[in-house]
């Protein structure tokens, strides 16, 4: 994921993230564990900002206006990751969770088609329709005339 010659993860085809606009600090991670909480800062803390970045000014709006509590009004983005043991797996998901989020500003959604239905898929609702209908009328009570 990461490239070796230019310090940079590739987003897509024409976007990557340099890894220098990032801030990355370890802290300690909240919760249970034991002995090992209180001793070791093993949760890292990502702070990634928005407007400062390389990023496309077309993603940096996608990111911007999306409702995220992680989100600051400096647009500045703080990932804090604590799910694993070790420094290095956190930061390796706090970097990860940054890229996903990357990713899905990056994505623009098709736009939709209007379609008419066909002569054939009409004629089958109607008769469908039709063939519901005889059924109610059989279910009725006979009467005599």
């Amino acid at each position: 994921m990461i490239t070796d010659t230019t310090n940079s993860i590739k987003i897509s085809n024409t976007v990557y993230l340099v890894l220098d606009e990032i801030e990355i600090s370890a802290i300690r991670a909240q919760g249970s564990g034991g002995q090992n909480v209180n001793k070791v800062s093993s949760a890292i803390h990502l702070r990634f900002d928005i407007l400062a970045s390389s990023l496309p000014q077309r993603i940096k709006d996608n990111l911007l206006q999306r409702s995220d509590s992680r989100l600051t009004s400096d647009g500045v983005l703080v990932i804090k990751a604590q799910q694993f043991r070790t420094q290095e797996k956190n930061k390796a998901d706090a970097i990860e969770r940054l890229v996903e989020l990357i990713q899905k500003a990056n994505h623009i959604p098709k736009t939709r088609k209007a379609t008419k239905p066909t002569k054939a898929s009409q004629k089958r609702r109607v008769d469908a329709k039709k063939q519901v209908g005889k059924n109610k009328i059989l279910r009725k009570k006979v009467t005599d005339y």
